[in-house]
């Protein structure tokens, strides 16, 4: 038995379905730890192979067979020290979330996920049958309990393994982020430290994938519940914990390392949509991105993310006056347009706006103006933004917030029209708070975008609350009816006027066919309007709410 056991763990950033890419990305970085850190072992992200979540893509046997060319490559390409990594196994009970060791050529050992979940963004159970039993691996004479994500969530696997002799507890993962999950782990952990008596070391996945984001915040708690190290969030790292192991079975205290800074909870969430949007629009090819910069405070946030994510360079703003369109808007635009770099334009829609208007006169003949005029302007806006989207070959970034989104307060093919949506998942009062924060940074929203009433701009002296609640109000009731699941008469109990309440619910209810049309955004809350919260668009329910 080795008296110093040193294992890097390998927060990386990996691309769902691109295996050979992937089994490229993980090769480099496992020489990284060998030649540069003197690793003897160099954990991967749960389903490194693939990528996560690989979803329906675990359908297809040709992506097992890329798997199978790929992991046995790998394994014969990397010598001189040990690799433990995440891939979709299949034997005769069916295909397993495992954990693999390579070592010497050849896969020495296999762990598979115990626990499955199937709840929020996950859904497991759709692919995979769970596991049996621990798994604990010799490294260099040292005894490790191979677990993988969610067995770490529940008391069990690691039992599992203490029982079958390990000395400390590895934990591979792929677990998205959301406001206030860093706290939620940390007691998970101790949890499990204080049942078993071991040490965790926790790798996470780092990057977004669609609507998911991974944090990395990778890290060691010692057996007494401490953060011993610690790895930043939203980059990728290579860091060596040194592990000291005396002879015995006595349970192994990894010493103390670098820790990451912490963040202030705006400061996380502003880089989890920066994260978002930049392997989004990345990922999927785009030379950058583009947006309609209307003078207001949620475009001038997106802008700022889009700036931050993917370099001025590669944004362009553009502004889409009407005869409603503040002077300020424009002047506020053009000025935060200006200091931030982007590309900026100023395309009037009064000349598109009119000719509907013109082609349409006999249909509207004799009847009154009403929100159609309005959707009208924004759908025209909306034409112009997906056609410079096309022509330029940028992703069109939406820029409504989830407050709009939740009582849809946007357009169908107007506003709504794009590709992502940075703020889906970011309540209007958070729209504030973040850009509060982005200006510490350096001024980059002008002060009146942030102080002035929200207003679309579709109607003379037009504002939101025209239309909704204050969004004091609006905010808190959302919250406990979207992401808590509360009932209108919960919500009551709470303090809250009841035909308010009964108003915001019938509004998110009747607007689920508007989210199913929408594009997709950072998830960024416990439950965002997206694969976590699945509602019927046709439905009886929301006219008896209970």
């Amino acid at each position: 038995m080795t008296d110093t056991l040193k294992i890097a763990l390998a927060q990386v950033d990996l691309l769902v379905g691109d295996v050979e890419g992937n089994a490229e990305r993980i090769r480099d970085w496992v020489f990284k730890a060998r030649d540069e850190l003197g690793a003897d072992l160099v954990l991967f992200p749960e389903l490194a192979i693939t990528g996560y979540p690989p979803e329906d893509l675990l359908l297809r046997a040709s992506l097992h067979a890329r798997v199978e060319r790929a992991l046995h490559r790998l394994a014969h390409e990397v010598r001189g020290i040990d690799v433990v990594l995440g891939a979709p196994m299949q034997d005769e009970r069916g295909l397993h979330n495992s954990a693999l060791l390579l070592r010497d050529g050849a896969i020495a050992a296999r762990y598979d996920k115990q626990i499955l979940p199937n709840y929020s963004v996950f859904d497991e159970k759709r692919y995979f049958v769970p596991g049996h039993g621990a798994c604990v691996i010799q490294v260099r004479g040292v005894p490790l309990g191979l677990t993988v994500c969610e067995d770490i969530w529940q008391p069990e696997p690691a039992a599992r393994a203490r029982e079958a002799g390990a000395r400390l507890i590895l934990n591979i993962n792929a677990s998205p982020y959301h406001r206030g999950k860093r706290e939620e782990r940390l007691q998970t952990l101790r949890a499990r430290v204080r049942e078993t008596g071991l040490s965790v070391l926790y790798l996470n996945l780092v990057g977004g994938q669609d609507e998911l984001v991974f944090d990395g915040q990778s890290l060691v708690m010692g057996g007494d519940g401490e953060v011993r190290q610690s790895l930043p969030a939203w980059h990728e790292a290579l860091s060596l914990v040194s592990v000291d192991c005396p002879a015995g079975d006595a349970p192994l205290q990894p010493r103390a390392g670098e820790q990451a800074p912490l963040a202030d909870e705006a400061a996380e969430l502003y880089q989890a949509l920066v994260t978002g949007v930049r392997d989004y629009v990345s990922k999927n090819g785009f030379r950058g991105a583009v947006l309609g910069l209307s003078g207001g405070i949620d475009s001038a946030l997106t802008l700022c993310i889009a700036v931050d994510a993917l370099g001025a360079d590669a944004v362009e703003a553009v502004m889409m006056p009407y005869r409603y369109t503040a002077s300020m808007s424009v002047e506020d635009a053009r000025s935060q347009a200006q200091s931030l770099g982007v590309r900026y334009r100023e395309i009037p829609i009064e000349p598109m706006v009119e000719a509907f208007m013109t082609g349409l006169a006999p249909e509207f003949e004799g009847l009154p103006r009403d929100t159609t005029e309005e959707n009208i302007q924004a759908r025209c806006r909306g034409v112009i933004l997906m056609a410079i989207s096309n022509k330029t070959g940028r992703m069109l970034l939406t820029t409504g917030n989830k407050s709009e989104m939740a009582v849809g307060y946007a357009t169908l093919y107007g506003d709504m029209a794009g590709g992502f949506a940075p703020l889906k998942d970011v309540s209007k009062l958070w729209v504030f708070r973040l850009a509060e924060y982005r200006n510490t940074l350096g001024a980059a929203i002008p002060r009146r975008v942030i102080e002035r009433p929200p207003s679309a701009e579709l109607a003379p002296g037009q504002q939101d609350s025209d239309s909704l609640p204050p969004y004091e109000v609006l905010d808190p009731i959302l919250e406990r009816f979207v992401e808590q699941d509360q009932s209108v008469e919960q919500i009551v109990r709470a303090g809250f006027d009841e035909a308010t309440v009964q108003r915001v619910a019938t509004l998110v209810l009747r607007n689920e066919y508007k989210r199913r049309q929408a594009p997709p955004g950072v998830r960024v809350t416990r439950r965002g309007f997206g694969k976590d919260r699945r509602y019927p668009i046709t439905s009886g329910y929301g006219r008896l709410l209970s």
